[in-house]
């Protein structure tokens, strides 16, 4: 299917205003290769101008000068235009509808339009509810605190202060949903410079359309399609990043305070011994925290845990998700997304058929598929992985605690009280269990990142609670503060 746009071009946002480098990178259809559009890229000697500290300082000023109650609204005006209006798309292009949005989205992610359709509202609902987010993530502070500098908490004296003029933001391509992690920043005045994914330019580009639209000072946001360098220059240029990225980039940046690293989130459904003779009952929690946007997210569930009955529940999970199947990216009903980039589905499937050549772990949804159907296959030109279950002996087999960008599980076997020790670092562990004791191991654990207490998906967030750290607590610091009398 033609989509007669391959004349756009998407530019720079430098300070917010649009910006033509010589340098261009194509984004292309998954599935036809057909380009749909040309991206202006950074060079890191433009990067390091736009991220002086002058600039940067001037537009903070900008940003905070319009107060938090103000920057609130602008984020629900901001929210309504990116779910309803037609927005710029770039240069030689008429304004976007919202439909058209998820059509060009859908053609370069590989994201079925359905998916494409929730994120969309998840970036509506955060926008649009952003004082109770928030008064989640600053534990109920009132936010003109942050304009005065000082206030009170109750009847404490608190003061803050932003930690940096601006948030450097590295994207990925895989998820439009993770977008929403950054948000708030601007609500809590601090400008974002962002790097978006290749493959997903659309999802930052239309929220920076629909924040200036609203009428956000422009020098506050930033938009710069970069490489690797370019990233970066963002990264060590802003006073504070978030960066999106493999087990590699987690550990590169780890020890820097200033960075806030997403990686894989290796997350968890744990059934506890109370709970595991009522397994079938927790089959659509379980299958909802594997499969649940297409698979792609960190809060998808790589792995669940029982003290027994694993054997059942790997085939009974096989057999739903073997249900899961490529469909036209418009069905209503597809779940599955293609990979943009069919050399990643390629080595992700080498990566699994690697580990199987390892004893004590099975692939249990290899049997339920089609016969001459892989793992690894082709539906109307784009590239698919299978929903695949692997039945583990434990969690240390190279197969029992990965995380893999499609619907993938392990199943593995383990007492109930070596789980909470065995399980590592979650950053999402949903624990169907009322096991007082195992509960409070949790509870106790610094490795859990965030805990559903019952039969909640993994992929269940509540916004008013931090999904990966505290935002706030990343973009300001508190000082101590007295004062004696008016002053």
């Amino acid at each position: 299917m033609g989509f007669g746009i391959s004349t756009i071009h998407v530019p720079l946002l430098r300070r917010g205003l649009p910006y033509r480098s010589l340098d261009t990178l194509p984004v292309r259809h998954h599935a036809t290769g057909e380009t749909l559009a040309e991206v202006s890229q950074a060079n890191a000697g433009l990067l390091r101008r736009d991220l002086a500290a002058a600039n940067l300082a001037a537009a903070a000023k900008a940003l905070r000068g319009l107060g938090a109650a103000r920057r609130v609204e602008l984020c629900a005006r901001a929210g309504e235009l990116f779910r309803h209006a037609a927005l710029p798309m770039g240069e030689g292009a008429p304004p976007q509808p919202p439909e058209e949005y998820v059509r060009v989205l859908s053609a370069t992610s590989g994201l079925p339009w359905v998916l494409c359709r929730r994120n969309l509202e998840k970036v509506h609902y955060v926008l649009t509810r952003m004082e109770l987010i928030l008064r989640g993530l600053t534990r109920g502070l009132e936010l003109s605190v942050l304009d005065q500098g000082r206030g009170l908490q109750g009847d404490v004296p608190v003061s803050f202060f932003a930690a940096a003029d601006a948030l450097g933001v590295v994207l990925p391509s895989n998820s439009p949903g993770v977008n929403s992690l950054w948000l708030p920043a601007l609500a809590l005045g601090v400008p974002v410079i962002l790097k978006p994914g290749g493959e997903e330019p659309w999802t930052p580009w239309r929220i920076v359309q629909a924040f200036l639209a609203a009428g956000c000072p422009r020098e506050a946001l930033g938009f710069y399609p970069a490489g690797h360098d370019g990233g970066d220059v963002i990264v060590a240029g802003c006073g504070r990043a978030l960066l999106f990225g493999d087990e590699r980039t987690v550990a590169r940046h780890a020890a820097n305070p200033a960075v806030q690293v997403h990686g894989p989130g290796r997350s968890k459904v744990l059934i506890g011994p109370d709970e595991i003779g009522r397994w079938p009952e927790h089959l659509d929690v379980l299958v909802a925290s594997i499969a649940e946007n297409g698979g792609r997210s960190c809060v998808n569930a790589s792995a669940v845990v029982v003290p027994s009955h694993a054997d059942e529940i790997a085939e009974a999970l096989a057999r739903r998700l073997a249900e899961i199947r490529p469909r036209p990216a418009d069905d209503p009903e597809a779940l599955l997304a293609a990979f943009a980039d069919r050399r990643v589905a390629d080595a992700l499937d080498a990566s699994i058929e690697e580990g199987l050549r390892e004893p004590g772990a099975v692939d249990v949804t290899a049997r339920l598929r089609p016969a001459g159907t892989a793992r690894r296959t082709d539906f109307e030109g784009g590239a698919y992985l299978l929903p695949t279950v692997v039945r583990c002996g434990s969690l240390a087999h190279p197969l029992g605690n990965r995380e893999f960008l499609f619907p993938y599980a392990s199943v593995v076997e383990v007492t109930a009280e070596r789980m909470v020790e065995e399980i590592g670092p979650s950053l999402v562990v949903t624990a169907i269990t009322r096991d007082r004791e195992m509960v409070g191991r949790l509870l106790a654990s610094p490795h859990v990142g965030r805990l559903n207490l019952g039969a909640l998906p993994t992929s269940h967030v509540r916004w008013d609670q931090p999904h990966e750290g505290n935002l706030f607590e990343f973009l300001y610091r508190r000082r101590a503060i007295q004062w004696a009398g008016e002053s």
